[in-house]
């Protein structure tokens, strides 16, 4: 049994264990090498590991129901190739890069691997910008890097999808590259809105969206991160176009690993992930990065498990972000939408080089005042407002104030909020922001500052409402 660098053919192999979303196969002679797609009758399998004995492990890209012990397997010859280019645009595709949205198959001449390298040190570079997003909490205090990693960290129901799809609505349409977005375990129902709602918006030409969804078996969620970056590499490398990935959910990529790990008999490690977790993560991660030809710019929902932001997947994700959007229950529960936990998310973006000195000062003082205001909340709750001191009472004022400022009702909520939607330029969130932290008495009520878009708009309400 050996394995050729001038790639010799490989021979027939047969189903010798099946063992999940996992099958072993027997080979004679030449054996396949890791990453080799194989066929088991209508079944795809991908090489995982080689076991020894002319016997491979490998993940099924789909159920297994019909395959038997003995059945004969097909070798490809190479791992899974998929189209790129221009023919994909406007495509909803899968792992294999095939069409799911009931259209034909895209007519690529191009082809290229799922895994490959990520640039090396030398073609890497930074830029100094951030991308304006329209979303007062995160371009003030959380400021996403152009060509780098941004995560939407969140438990269940605190609104991480909702604020992706604005994310996309916000940014795609003023987007001048390409966009690519990738479902990775997540529901279907989603996805066909999505599709739908990218269509009546006209951005859905220069843009492909990608889905290994729940239901799909683990290999497929643990892959579709792969063929997304494919994609995203060709436009960045052969077409130097700037390319915005977003991505929902990473979390998902993790599980899906950990399901594979435990099929392929492995170790767990801490918490049931599996041992390669680090590795994993970052084979993905380093293939996300700004080149001398284009930048990709990615925004990745994540899943914090029980809110727990010391799990091992939440950990390891932080590692690789420039910024993070920390979405917190508590808020979400206060009504305050979107739910940006001000105090947590951060950015290495928010320095006076890159955002200027005003926009530095202004969001530090913000966050200087939201965090007394904090402090202050226990004695608030055992003595009273009364009992604070009169520069204790404007902070609270104006934390208020700046708590509700940062509210906006978005364009896809429009259907349930029953609020039309807005998108705030930075200058007008600086200008509220500036002018509440330097009021010592207030005209306006604390509610004419919730869910609005500039300080405008507080006004009107006080109007409308008088």
């Amino acid at each position: 049994m050996t394995v050729q660098a001038d790639r010799p053919e490989t021979s027939d192999g047969t189903i010798a264990a099946i063992r999940g979303g996992v099958v072993d196969v027997a080979f004679e002679g030449v054996i396949p090498r890791i990453y080799d797609l194989l066929h088991a009758g209508d079944v795809p399998l991908e090489v995982a590991s080689l076991i020894g004995g002319g016997m491979v492990r490998a993940m099924a890209m789909a159920p297994v129901r019909g395959l038997g012990l003995g059945m004969r397997v097909r070798p490809s010859g190479g791992p899974i190739q998929v189209p790129v280019g221009e023919a994909v645009l406007g495509r909803m595709l899968n792992v294999f890069g095939a069409p799911i949205d009931g259209r034909p198959a895209p007519e690529a001449t191009t082809t290229r691997s799922i895994h490959q390298a990520p640039p090396r040190l030398s073609e890497r570079v930074v830029q100094a910008a951030f991308l304006e997003t329209g979303i007062k909490a995160i371009d003030l205090l959380s400021p996403i890097e152009r060509g780098g990693k941004t995560g939407l960290f969140g438990g269940a129901g605190v609104g991480k999808t909702v604020l992706i799809t604005e994310l996309i609505n916000n940014t795609v349409q003023h987007h001048k590259g390409v966009s690519l977005f990738c479902g990775i375990g997540e529901r279907s129902r989603e996805a066909e809105e999505l599709y739908r709602e990218m269509g009546a918006a006209g951005v859905r030409e220069k843009t492909v969206m990608l889905f290994g969804q729940m239901n799909e078996v683990p290999g497929v969620r643990f892959l579709i991160g792969n063929t997304a970056l494919t994609m995203a590499e060709y436009f960045r490398d052969d077409k130097g176009q700037d390319v915005l990935l977003l991505i929902d959910n990473i979390f998902r990529f993790v599980q899906a690993g950990s399901e594979v790990s435990g099929l392929m008999g492995r170790m767990p490690s801490r918490v049931g992930y599996q041992p390669t977790l680090a590795t994993e993560l970052a084979a993905l991660q380093e293939r996300i990065a700004s080149t001398k030809s284009g930048a990709i710019t990615s925004i990745q929902a994540v899943y914090v498990p029980a809110d727990d932001f010391t799990d091992p997947a939440a950990a390891h994700i932080f590692s690789h972000l420039s910024a993070s959007v920390v979405l917190s229950r508590k808020r979400a529960s206060e009504g305050l939408y979107p739910a940006v936990d001000p105090l947590a998310s951060a950015s290495v973006m928010l320095t006076p080089a890159v955002v200027g000195q005003r926009h530095y000062d202004i969001a530090r003082a913000v966050r200087s005042t939201l965090a007394e205001y904090e402090e202050l909340r226990d004695i608030i709750a055992m003595l009273g407002l009364e009992e604070l001191s009169s520069a204790d009472r404007l902070t609270v004022e104006r934390a208020r104030r700046l708590e509700r400022f940062l509210t906006q009702p978005f364009v896809t909520t429009e259907g349930f909020s029953g609020m039309a939607g807005t998108s705030v330029p930075i200058a007008e969130t600086l200008d509220g922001c500036e002018a509440i932290l330097t009021q010592t008495k207030f005209s306006l009520p604390e509610s004419a500052y919730y869910m609005i878009g500039g300080l405008d708009d507080a006004r009107a309400v006080q109007e409308a409402s008088a």
